[in-house]
C-alpha cells in the first residue's frame, strides 16, 4: 500500500472515499463540517434522522454525496471527547480499515490528524499506517486458490490545515515498521517444514543483500561446536535440520559507536523433545521463532528507514524433535560460557539456545543487549495475550523500554529478577538447571538467561503470549517490532 500526507479540503478531494469523523453527541468533525457545508447539510440531517450516532468505531458509508467531490463518504464514529484514549483510536482506525476494505474503492483520503483522535498527530499517523496494513494482510499464500488481495492501495492522509513539521518523515518511518512487521509475520505464518533454520538464513543473507548497511554472516554447527556452544547443540540433536546461528550488522552511525544488539529465539518448530508436548495445539509451535522473526523484521524497518545507529542482529534457530539421538532429561551440557547445565525439561529448550547466543553477542562489545523470545507459558497465564514480559539487569533499560513500549501501543510489563529466585535453578549435579519448577517460571526462565549476561546491559522481552494469535484469528501479530523500532528511534534521535 502506498502512503502520502497532504493538506487539502475533503469536498474537492477526487478518490473513490473520503473518511471523515462524528462525536457520538452528534457534532461534526472539522472535516465532516466543511464536507457537511459543501452537501448544503446532508450528513447532519442523516444525523439528525438518526442513521448515524457517532458510537466509537462505528461506520456509515455513503455513496455520490451532492456537492462533494470523492465517489464516497466513510462516516467513522468518534464516540465522547472526554473517553478518547489510545485503545479507542485504535479501534477507531480498525473498524475505518474494516469497512474500506469491504468496498471496492482503490484509494481513500482519510482526515483522521484533525478528527480529535485524542492523541499527538505523529501518534495518529502511525497508528493509522499500521491498521491501514494490518487490514490489508492476507496470510493465505500457501492456498490453491488465495483470496483476492485487498482493494485499497493507496491512502492518503489529509489535513485542513498545512501538515505539521516531520509528518512526512513519521509517515515513512510508520511504512518501514509496517513492511518490518509484515516479514515478521509472513516468516511466523509459515509452516515448519518450509520455514526451517536454512530457510530463516535464507531470509537473513537476502535482507543483506537488498540493503547494503546489513552484513549477513551464518554460522554452521562445525563453527558452534568449535565456540563451545555445549548448551544450543544440545537442542538441535533430535532433529535432521542442521542448526544455524545468523548475525546481521547494521551499520548506520560511526564505528566507534558501540551497537545494540537484538537477539532472536529461532526455534522453527518445537515438539518438547523428549519431554514432548501435548498434542493439542502443538501445531502452533511453528511460531517458536517468532522472536528470530521479529529481529528480521526490525532489521528491515531500521534499514529502510536508514537510522543512524549501529544494530547487530543474532539469531539462534533450530527444530527441537525427538529421536534416539536427542537430548534427555537430565544430561549435562556445557554452555559456551564454560557454566554447565543439567536438562531437567528439553522442552526448556529456548533459555538453551539463547545463553549461548548471548554469550556471542559479547564479542560485538555492545551498548545495550535485548533478547526476543516466545519463552514461558508461565508468561501467557501472567500477563494474558496483551502484554510482553520485561525483564533487565538495568532499570532505566527497563524504563526506555516500556516508554517505548507505550509510545508505540505495543506495551511490556517489568517483573522481577529478584536474587531471592535464583536459587531455585540450583542444581546438585551441575552449575544450574533449566528450570525452576512451576511457580514463577517465567522469572526463573529470565533468571538463567541474567546468569549469561552480567558483561553487559541486558533486558529480556518473554512474548509468548504476544507473538501470535489462536483460534478464529489465528495468525503471528508482528509483535513486538513497533516496540523494538520505537526504541530504537529513541535512541537514534538521543533520547537513551
Amino acid at each position: 500500500m502506498e502512503f502520502s500526507i497532504k493538506q487539502g479540503s475533503p469536498e474537492k478531494q477526487r478518490s473513490a472515499c473520503v473518511v471523515v469523523g462524528v462525536f457520538e453527541n452528534g457534532k461534526l468533525s472539522n472535516a465532516a463540517q466543511a464536507l457537511d457545508k459543501a452537501a448544503k447539510h446532508h450528513l447532519s440531517d442523516l444525523i439528525a434522522r438518526g442513521d448515524m450516532h457517532g458510537k466509537a468505531a462505528s461506520t456509515l458509508l455513503l455513496h455520490k454525496i451532492p456537492g462533494i467531490a470523492a465517489e464516497r463518504v466513510l462516516l467513522v464514529g468518534l464516540g465522547k471527547p472526554e473517553e478518547m484514549n489510545s485503545k479507542t483510536s485504535i479501534d477507531i482506525l480498525r473498524a475505518t480499515f474494516r469497512a474500506l476494505q469491504d468496498t471496492p474503492a482503490k484509494d481513500a483520503v482519510l482526515y483522521c490528524t484533525d478528527d480529535g483522535m485524542g492523541s499527538d498527530a505523529g501518534w495518529v499517523v502511525k497508528q493509522t499506517v499500521l491498521a491501514a496494513t494490518e487490514a490489508a494482510y492476507r496470510a493465505d499464500s500457501l492456498k490453491s486458490k488465495p483470496a483476492k488481495p485487498a482493494t485499497l492501495k493507496e491512502l492518503t492522509l489529509a489535513t485542513l490545515d498545512k501538515p505539521g513539521a516531520g509528518l512526512k518523515s513519521t509517515l515513512e518511518q510508520a511504512a518501514a515498521i509496517a513492511h518490518g512487521m509484515q516479514l515478521t509475520k509472513d516468516l511466523g505464518n509459515l509452516p515448519g517444514n518450509i520455514c526451517t533454520p536454512t530457510y530463516l538464513a535464507a531470509q537473513a543473507l537476502a535482507l543483506g543483500k537488498k540493503h547494503k548497511a546489513i552484513k549477513t554472516t551464518v554460522l554452521e554447527e562445525k563453527d558452534m561446536q568449535k565456540l563451545g556452544m555445549g548448551s544450543f547443540l544440545s537442542v538441535t540433536r533430535g532433529s535432521e535440520q542442521p542448526a544455524k546461528l545468523i548475525t546481521m550488522e547494521y551499520a548506520g552511525a560511526d564505528k566507534k559507536q558501540k551497537p545494540v544488539v537484538l537477539v532472536g529465539k529461532g526455534v522453527t518448530f518445537d515438539s518438547g523433545g523428549i519431554s514432548l508436548k501435548p498434542g493439542a495445539e502443538m501445531d502452533e509451535m511453528k511460531y517458536d521463532m517468532c522472536g528470530a522473526a521479529s529481529v528480521l523484521g526490525t532489521m528491515q524497518a531500521i534499514a529502510e528507514m536508514g537510522l543512524k545507529l549501529n544494530v547487530v542482529g543474532v539469531i539462534p534457530t533450530c527444530e527441537n524433535l525427538p529421536s534416539g539421538r536427542a537430548t534427555k532429561p537430565g544430561d549435562i551440557v556445557t554452555s559456551m560460557s564454560g557454566q554447565t547445565i543439567e536438562i531437567l525439561n528439553t522442552d526448556a529448550e529456548g533459555r538453551l539456545i539463547l545463553c549461548d547466543a548471548l554469550t556471542y553477542s559479547a564479542k560485538f562489545k555492545p551498548d545495550t543487549v535485548i533478547d526476543i523470545a516466545t519463552l514461558t507459558g508461565a508468561c501467557v497465564i501472567a500477563l494474558g495475550h496483551v502484554a510482553s514480559g520485561l525483564f533487565s539487569n538495568q532499570d532505566d533499560l527497563a524504563r526506555d523500554l516500556l516508554g517505548a513500549g507505550e509510545q508505540a501501543y505495543d506495551r511490556a510489563w517489568q517483573l522481577p529478577l529478584w536474587e531471592d529466585y535464583q536459587p531455585l535453578l540450583d542444581s546438585n549435579f551441575a552449575d544450574m538447571q533449566n528450570i525452576g519448577g512451576r511457580a514463577g517460571g517465567t522469572i526463573t526462565a529470565a533468571c538463567f538467561l541474567s546468569r549469561f549476561t552480567k558483561d553487559y546491559r541486558w533486558a529480556h522481552l518473554d512474548i509468548a503470549g504476544t507473538a501470535w494469535k489462536s483460534g478464529k484469528e489465528k495468525g503471528a501479530t508482528g509483535r513486538p517490532v513497533p516496540l523494538l523500532t520505537q526504541y530504537l528511534i529513541n535512541r537514534a534521535h538521543g533520547s537513551k
